[in-house]
């Protein structure tokens, strides 16, 4: 970095403490040598001396001094970057991983994986962009829902797509999600089975609970765990889903009692109800790690930062991630 710079705290930094402010936007910069610079006052918000804990707010100027260190340019995309810029910008900001045989992306939420009514623009197209000189087009092997952020798998060729689907068919894959529901669960982990079958409502196709033996219906296991809670309102799940339905994990949770927030299919909220003040109403469902045999042998394993607005959550709510999570 060439001087000094001053960043303006975006809205989906809100309350997000400064040490973390910081690891999103220059992830090399360690957290003794970050110590150094807010003890000698060369890192200062609004003109004032902080602290690591200091939590920062929209709007505020961060002083940034000349450092050794590069910042982060694939911040989580914003919804007028998804509008305005071409495909192949796109993906590469959404990359997580590259190898000859793989690309993993992280998704962000409101991208469709796939064309359908009413959609412009999706990931099956864009991937157009990177298709190789012999012709072929990266394939999808998974999918997940357009409101859904996270880890997403793409094969680079023909066969890599074969070993991959295979490894989803066959369940040698664990995948993990995050997500924030209402209330609490009284049990603290537990297995979720059920029979689901696919109806056609007013608002599109949408899964539902149903009993065994009912035509079109297909078994779904899911597991969770609650990780926190924010009194008896909100819960942070980690949840893992055996089976592969539509919707799996957002029905699952809504038959428990516990639908998770910004769901519009699932989660009816009653009179009662109103949503957390300074969160965003959008679904809070993120597939955030994925364990995969790789094509070419061994074990791929990435993990997906939280999209903006589960960031922005999770920094209301004092939810915080494990360091060695986030360096995954």
């Amino acid at each position: 970095m060439a001087g000094i710079e001053h960043i303006e705290v975006s809205e989906d930094e809100a309350g997000m403490r400064l040490d973390r402010w910081f690891k999103v936007h220059y992830p090399g910069l360690g957290f003794g040598a970050l110590q150094k610079l807010l003890r000698s006052g060369q890192v200062r918000v609004d003109g004032g001396r902080v602290k690591t804990d200091t939590r920062v707010q929209p709007g505020q100027t961060v002083r940034i001094p000349p450092m050794n260190v590069d910042s982060k340019d694939d911040k989580p995309l914003s919804g007028k970057e998804l509008k305005h810029s071409g495909d192949g910008e796109l993906l590469k900001r959404m990359l997580l991983h590259e190898d000859e045989k793989v690309f993993v992306l992280n998704k962000p939420a409101g991208l469709a994986v796939q064309g359908g009514s009413g959609v412009t623009r999706h990931i099956d197209k864009m991937l157009e962009a990177w298709t190789n000189k012999k012709g072929e087009k990266p394939r999808l092997v998974h999918r997940l829902d357009r409101d859904t952020s996270g880890v997403l798998v793409i094969a680079r060729s023909r066969g890599a797509a074969q070993k991959l689907t295979a490894a989803f068919r066959e369940r040698d894959t664990h995948k993990t999600y995050w997500a924030l529901v209402k209330g609490v669960p009284r049990k603290r982990e537990n297995r979720i089975s059920t029979w689901l079958v696919k109806e056609q409502t007013p608002d599109g196709d949408k899964m539902r609970v149903c009993e065994h033996g009912e035509t079109g219906a297909d078994h779904a296991i899911s597991f969770y765990r609650v990780r926190e809670q924010a009194g008896q309102n909100l819960a942070w799940l980690e949840m893992e889903p055996y089976t592969g339905r539509t919707h799996q994990l957002r029905v699952h949770a809504a038959h428990i009692g516990h639908p998770i927030i910004g769901d519009p299919k699932y989660f009816d909220a009653d009179i009662n109800w109103s949503f957390p003040g300074g969160m965003q109403n959008r679904l809070h469902l993120h597939a955030r790690h994925i364990d995969i045999p790789h094509p070419s042998g061994g074990r791929l394993r990435v993990t997906a930062p939280l999209p903006p607005h589960m960031v922005q959550s999770w920094n209301l709510l004092g939810f915080e991630t494990e360091p060695q999570e986030d360096n995954d």
